[in-house]
C-alpha cells in the first residue's frame, strides 16, 4: 500500500511539472534544482498544478540558500511561486525575515512579505563591514 501511494504522489508530482527522483521501479526524470517541501499534510492537484503543504512546513531550496518555516505552503508551479502563511521564517545566506505570509517569486528571486494587522515585517541583514574586504567565492 505505501509503495501504491508513493508512486500515485509521485505520478501526481510529474502532472504538474514537479521533478522527481525514483524510487523502486517508478520512472524518475531529468533533475533539476531541487526544492523539498515537508509537512504534516500535503497534497498535490495535478489540474491545477498546486501542491499543498499543511502543519510544521520546512522548506528547503538549497541552490539559493534558503530555508523556511511556516504553519503552511502552497507551490504554485505554473506561476513558479510559493506562498509560505502563518508564522513564517526565511533564511537565505544568513538574512532572515519574519512574517505572517511571504510570496517567493521563483523567477525573480524576490520575497514579498506581509505582516498581520497592526503587526510588522521583521528582517535581519548582514551587511558587509566596510573595512572588510569581500570575499569572492
Amino acid at each position: 500500500m505505501v509503495r501504491s501511494l508513493t508512486q500515485k504522489l509521485i505520478l501526481s508530482l510529474s502532472m504538474i511539472g514537479l521533478s522527481v527522483m525514483s524510487f523502486g521501479d517508478a520512472t524518475a526524470q531529468a533533475p533539476r534544482r531541487a526544492l523539498t517541501l515537508r509537512a504534516d499534510i500535503q497534497q498535490a492537484n495535478a489540474k491545477t498544478g498546486v501542491v499543498t503543504a499543511n502543519g510544521n512546513v520546512q522548506l528547503s531550496y538549497p541552490a539559493r540558500k534558503i530555508q523556511a518555516t511556516a504553519n503552511a505552503a502552497q507551490y504554485y508551479s505554473r506561476e513558479r511561486r510559493i506562498v509560505l502563511s502563518g508564522n513564517v521564517y526565511v533564511l537565505q545566506d544568513g538574512n532572515s525575515l519574519k512574517a505572517d505570509t511571504i510570496t517567493y517569486l521563483v523567477d525573480e528571486g524576490r520575497f514579498v512579505a506581509v505582516p498581520l494587522n497592526q503587526r510588522q515585517v521583521e528582517a535581519t541583514l548582514l551587511i558587509p563591514d566596510e573595512d572588510t574586504p569581500v570575499r569572492n567565492n
